[in-house]
């Protein structure tokens, strides 16, 4: 949802020769709310037949890959409407401005002394950092993330997978109504915040830290 609007001269759709399925969800970046999301295939012998649910509706074989019988149609709904409502214009100048408040906001954390970028936000208005090496063995960055959230902020740390488990990375996700006046907020407080880390006289408490995702 943000390349066809802000990136047209990139090629990452069905003009490459091994994509065979595009898939969003709307909710992300389509300016719906949760419970949509859309899957495209090159072709017919592109989908798999496994994924195929057959049931007898109404007399004769329906086959269908969508949840079946009664299901709200509201985010369809509202989907419609916003592509009738903005059109490709609007959906540019929405993903747009997501695209540069991550851009902001990544070379603002980039000039924060802790902190060492892993992307910046220009191709999708997503942008990850992790800790410089040696810089502390007071906090971690859930410390930091526990620390944003008691002034409101969400901005989850995660653990990376078994053959980078020693690398946690604190991520952003940029959307439409995150504004420049926002970030600017989020920037003081996670200056403050810092600054509060650093000063500490003692490392903080490890129990209970980490990832507060659980299977």
């Amino acid at each position: 949802m943000i390349a066809p609007f802000c990136q047209p001269e990139l090629e990452w759709d069905f003009r490459v020769p091994r994509v065979v399925s595009i898939n969003t969800s709307g909710h992300k970046y389509g300016l719906v709310y949760p419970g949509l999301g859309w899957i495209i295939w090159r072709d017919k012998a592109a989908l798999p037949e496994s994924m195929i649910f057959h049931c007898s509706y109404l007399g004769g074989d329906m086959p269908t890959l969508a949840l079946n019988f009664s299901r709200p149609g509201a985010q369809a709904l509202l989907q419609y409407y916003q592509f009738l409502r903005l059109g490709r214009e609007g959906y540019r100048q929405v993903q747009q401005g997501s695209l540069d408040v991550a851009q902001y906001l990544s070379s603002a954390i980039a000039e924060i002394g802790p902190f060492e970028l892993v992307s910046k936000g220009d191709t999708i208005p997503v942008f990850a950092w992790k800790l410089k090496a040696d810089h502390t063995d007071k906090w971690t960055l859930y410390d930091l993330s526990d620390r944003l959230r008691m002034k409101g902020w969400l901005v989850p740390a995660y653990p990376m997978a078994d053959d980078l488990a020693d690398l946690t990375l604190q991520r952003i996700v940029v959307r439409a109504g995150l504004s420049r006046d926002l970030a600017d907020a989020l920037l003081r407080d996670l200056e403050s915040e810092v600054a509060f880390l650093d000063n500490l006289s003692a490392p903080m408490p490890s129990e209970g830290t980490g990832s507060h995702f659980h299977h």
